[in-house]
């Protein structure tokens, strides 16, 4: 009982600065290297969306994790399996896809 509290207060850190890199992923991307660049560099669209791809798979995916490991629960070795058919789509999206967002 003593670790998975001690899990969930360690991972609540973790699950804050993904949801920064969501909401502000060029920020995210610029975090402690702003001082290579003399100017303001210009990330793409690809590389935005795919951070924001990345955080939202971080954030529906790490509490399915720490349920799955804390409780023994039957269905979700179900849903990772649905997890990751839709990380792949995902995925398969972000990378053909050229729309600016």
């Amino acid at each position: 009982m003593a670790e998975n509290i001690l899990l969930i207060i360690l991972i609540i850190p973790l699950y804050g600065s993904i949801i920064w890199s969501y909401f502000y992923p060029e920020e995210s991307l610029l975090f402690g290297k702003r001082w290579m660049y003399k100017e303001e560099p210009e990330l793409s669209n690809a590389v935005i969306r795919y951070t924001k791809f990345t955080s939202m798979i971080g954030m529906i995916g790490l509490p399915i994790v720490i349920i799955g490991f804390i409780f023994d629960i039957f269905i979700l070795k179900f849903s990772l399996a649905g997890f990751i058919l839709v990380v792949v789509i995902g995925a398969f999206k972000i990378f053909t896809d050229e729309k600016d967002y």
